[in-house]
């Protein structure tokens, strides 16, 4: 399995997306730089604290990677589908649930580690711009610190089985159009926030019901590769 996992790395150049990634959290970041300008600019305060300012970085990160997984899904599972280079890996003395459970895990794999590496780099960018520009009126606390620092890792492990459901849809009719369009819908019921009152982070049980429901669709989806015959 890890050896099926570094040749399918190695294939599809991971790189490009681990620079994609990084360019998405510029772009987060100047949106958080943005909105700070213009709030104070206005005089109105939308990060009454840093666990506000937190919980929006959070959201943002977790709706970018849970499309960010569907794009890279699309390439390396459904678009080996719609090119036919599947067959020619089929053909090989691989085990297929094998050969496919590669490719899901370097997606979860890669979702996780981006989304933490993700948000600690946002929190510190975040924190070091506020120092500076005193947008935040409270303190950053040891408390808020030790909270996050649990809950980044489980938010994303969570995410990146939740960012598996696209697949589902996608596998239908290998369509990587409809796998990356399903995760934008998935996103926006995931990463509502209200208020400050987001379903994912105040009803953990709904966040963990999610992961099992893309982990459970994610095997229906490959359930049956070992006896299907793809044209």
């Amino acid at each position: 399995m890890l050896k099926l996992m570094r040749l399918e790395m190695r294939k599809y150049k991971l790189g490009v997306y681990i620079r994609s990634a990084l360019i998405a959290n510029l772009i987060i970041f100047g949106f958080l730089c943005l909105i700070s300008f213009v709030e104070k600019f206005e005089g109105e305060a939308i990060f009454t604290d840093y666990a506000t300012a937190f919980l929006l970085i959070d959201t943002i990160v977790r709706a970018t990677f849970l499309v960010f997984a569907s794009v890279l899904m699309a390439r390396i599972v459904i678009g080996e589908f719609n090119n036919k280079l599947i067959t020619v890996l089929f053909m090989y003395p691989i085990n297929r649930i094998k050969l496919m459970l590669s490719k899901l895990i370097i997606v979860v794999l890669f979702t996780f580690i981006c989304m933490i590496v993700s948000n600690v780099l946002l929190y510190a960018a975040f924190y070091i711009f506020d120092s500076f520009a005193d947008v935040v009126p409270a303190k950053l606390t040891a408390s808020l610190i030790a909270q996050k620092a649990v809950w980044i890792p489980i938010d994303a492990a969570l995410s990146s089985m939740i960012a598996l459901i696209p697949l589902y849809f996608g596998m239908r009719k290998y369509s990587s159009a409809t796998t990356i369009v399903s995760s934008f819908l998935l996103a926006i019921v995931v990463c509502q926030d209200t208020n400050g009152f987001s379903v994912f982070t105040s009803f953990i049980s709904v966040a963990v019901l999610l992961a099992g429901v893309g982990v459970f669709l994610a095997f229906l989806s490959i359930r049956k590769i070992e006896h299907a015959d793809v044209v």
